[in-house]
């Protein structure tokens, strides 16, 4: 015990008497060499490449089937291959969707579909009833009629979601913009949803899913006898010739900067993307030192380029990357963020600025030493999942990468020099010849013009389409929103209207609501009693998840986090703009605040856009051209913290209740929320305002 004593404090003295300078970086060892078990590669009769990683660690084992085939132009039908990848696990001539989801969940596996593959994972005791089902769906794929519906509706409100989503709609024009003519630039839209029948999905499915060609990667608890075995039960008869390969050119080179902008109305933020396409592939020599080039300027950890200029220099953004995409089909380049719109321009600036810089001078040894450690370190902690390995060997088979592409990674990395990041950053950073990308608030174009080379920012919509300039109105808003009256409550005059409406003392709406991947039925009221009285409630069964009432004086609202809070002042007097039913009726001499903006084209139909302001919501309501009746609604509210909450409702299935045309469907979204409802009734001069106060 006494040695034992005496040699820790011997250590313990050596340690407080040694003199360390912590400001002096380590000195870094030699790259170690990296020893990573080749994964087995063969291949079957029918031209399945098998890439086999055993670990034997856990239990489990995972099968993923990878289709050969290269992206093709869908035109039209853009959109096409993720409706098919979606619809695949519908289920199959032998077990309905229900039937194999029941059989996956009763083996604790998990089996999905892509475009272009089938994964399944599960303990290894329960492979072969979880490659039956794999394989069943691999040939037996049926793509029953409901659940194509089903599919089309919930695709539907995810694109009603896009058009609220900044970074979805930049990426939407980033695609077309890097990409025309290419696979990679096309974007599905309504229109294209529409033009996709069941029996182009059917289609897809057998030209794309094909043994030729494809690749099986196999990870896990399993050996090559078993593998063999497998393969042998459950592919060896799946047949199919690939596609044939289809060449894409780049995109020309800009002769200068070229600006789009996506209209997003009271967006207080403004979503930035600065990108152009990139002429590299995957095992280019220039990859590597192309990567650790991006790591200084915008990738890696918070402590690249742009985010220290921008977030903790500047305080435009929470955070500004950038990455280089490289894929055999089509490369590009990328950096962007949101920023606030007083500094649109100026985080442009700043983000062209840092761009151009890299090329103007050697990396600092600080940020090029942290930079290298970094990626070593995110190499090695790879390294620790087996399917990383798999992974590595399918990528050297598919991007004829030399067969030590990665055991060389470290040594390959600890050569990339200074003068390798100064050429990369001349040969690939463009910042006077790109696509700079703005989603945000009208009121920051004209902060915008001095970007594009020749002073014409391209207007787009939410889906990358040029958008035209909106028509002037051919009416006024006044007489709009009494050809909406009489619309709605089939009349002609002013005389019948009025005679119509006082016969209208109350309106409640019963709605059911349902959410894309969510079991179950919202259950919606809105109530509506002459003159001002109003009332909403959301609920599920057993639950209230939200709750508001205002009697024309006062109201409150509720939600199970915060419970029930009074109405501010501000939002009451807003609420009392709204009056009548149908307040349009009274919009002249209510307070509001209204402007008729034009006429707009949206998904192929003309509609009026109308800005509303009750001094508490932002409204933009549209009307059809030809109708007059309302097809969408989009708020921009102040919510409980303060913050701008944004919302869109669409209404369809206009049918008549009482004499007076009610919309029977709408979807509603906000923020990542889609719910997609159906009326269940519409009650006059039954309800009471009362029900909504508890």
């Amino acid at each position: 015990m006494q040695k034992i004593l005496l040699t820790i404090g011997l250590i313990a003295s050596f340690f407080s008497s040694a003199q360390v300078d912590r400001s002096v970086v380590p000195t870094a060892g030699a790259a170690p060499t990296i020893n990573i078990k080749d994964s087995e590669v063969f291949k079957t009769k029918n031209g399945i490449t098998v890439v086999l990683s055993e670990n034997h660690k856990l239990p489990r084992v995972t099968f993923d089937l990878v289709m050969g085939a290269e992206p093709m132009m869908e035109g039209s039908k853009a959109g096409l291959s993720s409706l098919a990848g979606e619809l695949m696990m519908s289920g199959t001539s032998t077990n309905t969707k229900d039937q194999l989801d029941a059989k996956i969940d009763y083996i604790g596996a998990s089996l999905n579909s892509s475009s272009t593959s089938l994964t399944l994972s599960c303990l290894t005791k329960h492979m072969d009833t979880g490659l039956g089902l794999m394989s069943d769906i691999l040939r037996n794929a049926n793509f029953p009629q409901d659940e194509f519906d089903r599919i089309v509706k919930q695709t539907e409100s995810n694109l009603l979601f896009t058009k609220s989503d900044p970074s979805s709609m930049g990426d939407n024009v980033a695609s077309k913009a890097n990409f025309p003519n290419h696979p990679y630039g096309e974007v599905m839209t309504e229109a294209s949803l529409k033009n996709i029948t069941l029996e182009d999905v059917k289609n897809y499915y057998k030209a794309i899913f094909v043994a030729e060609g494809s690749y099986l990667v196999v990870v896990g608890d399993i050996n090559r006898a078993q593998v063999e075995q497998a393969i042998e039960k459950y592919f060896a008869n799946w047949g199919g010739k690939l596609q044939p390969k289809q060449e894409y050119k780049m995109a020309p080179k800009n002769t200068g900067n070229r600006v789009f902008f996506v209209n997003k109305p009271g967006a207080v933020q403004s979503y930035i993307q600065v990108t152009y396409p990139v002429a590299i592939k995957p095992g280019s020599q220039d990859q590597l030192p192309l990567n650790v080039m991006n790591a200084v300027l915008g990738g890696g950890s918070f402590g690249n380029r742009l985010t220290q200029n921008l977030r903790e220099d500047k305080a435009y953004t929470y955070g500004c990357r950038s990455s280089f995409s490289i894929d055999r089909t089509g490369s590009y380049f990328g950096a962007g963020g949101n920023f606030r719109n007083e500094v649109t321009d100026s985080a442009i600036t700043e983000m062209l600025y840092e761009i151009e810089n890299m090329s103007n001078g050697y990396v600092k040894d600080a940020e090029f030493t942290q930079t290298k450690a970094s990626m070593a370190g995110d190499f090695a902690r790879a390294l620790e999942s087996p399917s990383t390995i798999a992974r590595y060997a399918l990528s050297i088979i598919r991007n004829n990468l030399s067969p030590d592409y990665y055991q060389t990674y470290l040594k390959r990395l600890d050569a990339v020099s200074k003068e390798d990041i100064l050429n990369m950053s001349q040969k690939y950073l463009m910042p006077k010849n790109c696509n700079i990308i703005v989603v945000g608030n009208e009121s920051v174009l004209s902060k915008i013009e001095k970007f594009d080379s020749d002073g014409k920012i391209e207007k787009m919509d939410a889906f990358g389409n040029e958008v035209k300039e909106m028509l002037p109105a051919d009416i006024s808003a006044e007489d709009l929103f009494m050809k909406y009256v009489y619309a709605v409550t089939k009349t002609s005059t002013p005389k019948a209207v009025t005679k119509k409406m006082k016969k209208v003392k109350n309106v409640l709406q019963k709605f059911d609501f349902t959410m894309p991947q969510m079991p179950g039925t919202l259950k919606s009221q809105v109530f509506w009693a002459a003159p001002l009285s109003k009332g909403s409630k959301l609920e599920i069964p057993g639950m209230v998840l939200s709750r508001s009432y205002f009697d024309g004086l006062a109201g409150a609202d509720f939600n199970p986090q915060t419970g029930e809070a009074p109405m501010s002042a501000e939002k009451i007097a807003a609420k009392k703009k709204y009056i009548g039913f149908i307040p349009e009726l009274n919009f002249k001499t209510s307070g509001m605040k209204y402007e008729l903006l034009g006429i707009e084209n949206q998904n192929g139909v003309n509609v009026y856009v109308v800005k509303l302001n009750d001094g508490y919501t932002e409204t933009y309501d549209y009307y059809d051209v030809k109708t007059f009746l309302k097809v969408k609604t989009h708020e921009i509210e102040k919510g409980p913290d303060g913050e701008l909450q944004e919302s869109t409702t669409t209404y369809s299935d206009y049918k008549e209740v009482n004499g007076i045309l009610m919309p029977h469907a709408m979807v509603v979204v906000f923020g990542e929320v889609s719910l997609t409802g159906k009326a269940t009734e519409i009650l006059f001069n039954q309800g009471s305002l009362d029900s909504f106060k508890k």
